[in-house]
């Protein structure tokens, strides 16, 4: 039997704990809430009714809302919350995680204070835990999906490679393959950016420019990543993989993506706090537009495309006049 805890009742903590509790029935799962009174709604609904709805919890999932049932001798612990909440998370289970479980991010973006990525928060916070003890995963994992028990693919990431095939052991199933990657900088990066094209791609959407708009946008937007990846130190050959080019075409391409249709909102003319306050689940490119934005100004690092999307999200610049702007920009070698 193995010990699964994942951390956050969110979409994707949701589906990763059904997933990995159908797969194996020797699994035990332990999905960790925020409060009694939520664990208390998803036991007595069997479901996850606001994020979830219709899919039962298996019966080796186990709800809970104690740090020491949910950690105790656990021997994987999946993050899976937004990356904005993701170090007050770690705050609250650093005296209950054992230093010899691997932690393994499952969220995509970047600190906006610090400009960190999540395992470096990871290393920040949780103390007693090895870095190669340390993963991320990250892949074209659309959770609507994966939990209707569509076949993908997706990348866990890590400095050790026999911490790594641990967690392939552990997660891989005949509907979810995992491939494994040395590169964490270069994974964590393009699963972090390519929401910031997704939103681009949703507003030439909106703004009903058509296909080859969007197949430009993504290009470049892959290129923009990978540029900037390269720059932090990551490896260029990362981009053209799952956590790259096949997670930017998934989230680019599909009507599930919540930073696809944030961005076909923003291009159809609806303000930003609108479409927050009216989405279920966190638009992680939002803030990882800011992030990156920061970074890139500081290592002088070009981003034509980011600061186009930056201007829509925060300067009031509208969506045409930013397209306009990138298309206007002087002619140059395609790099």
């Amino acid at each position: 039997m193995t010990k699964i805890s994942v951390i956050g009742a969110t979409t994707w903590g949701t589906t990763l704990s059904i997933v990995n509790a159908c797969s194996n029935q020797d699994n035990e799962i332990f999905l960790l809430t925020r409060s009694q009174h939520e664990t208390e709604k998803l036991i007595s609904d069997n479901q996850n009714s606001k994020f979830l709805p219709g899919y039962s919890f298996p019966s080796n999932i186990h709800i809970t809302h104690s740090n020491s049932e949910a950690l105790d001798n656990t021997k994987l612990i999946i993050v899976a919350v937004p990356s904005f909440t993701f170090r007050k998370n770690l705050k609250s289970i650093n005296n209950f995680v054992s230093p010899n479980a691997i932690l393994l991010s499952a969220t995509k973006g970047i600190e906006i204070s610090s400009g960190l990525r999540m395992t470096q928060i990871i290393q920040d916070e949780l103390t007693n835990i090895s870095n190669q003890n340390i993963c991320v995963l990250s892949g074209p994992n659309l959770a609507n999906e994966i939990i209707q028990g569509k076949p993908c693919s997706s990348v866990v990431a890590g400095t050790n490679e026999t911490t790594i095939k641990t967690v392939q052991n552990i997660l891989n199933s005949e509907l979810f393959r995992l491939y494994g990657n040395t590169d964490i900088v270069g994974v964590e990066i393009a699963g972090a950016m390519k929401n910031i094209t997704a939103i681009a791609s949703g507003i030439s959407e909106g703004l009903n420019f058509g296909d080859n708009a969007k197949s430009s946008l993504i290009t470049r937007g892959l290129a923009e990543m990978t540029r900037f990846g390269v720059s932090m130190g990551a490896k260029q050959s990362t981009f053209s993989g799952l956590a790259g080019m096949g997670d930017l075409i998934a989230t680019c391409s599909s009507s599930k993506s919540r930073n696809t249709q944030l961005g076909i909102r923003i291009g159809q003319g609806e303000p930003l706090e609108d479409i927050q306050s009216s989405m279920v689940n966190v638009a992680e490119g939002v803030s990882t537009t800011q992030a990156v934005m920061n970074i890139a100004n500081s290592m002088k690092v070009t981003m034509p495309l980011t600061e186009a999307v930056y201007q829509v999200l925060f300067e009031n610049i509208k969506p045409i006049d930013a397209y306009k702007s990138l298309m206007n920009r002087s002619i140059k070698l395609e790099n």
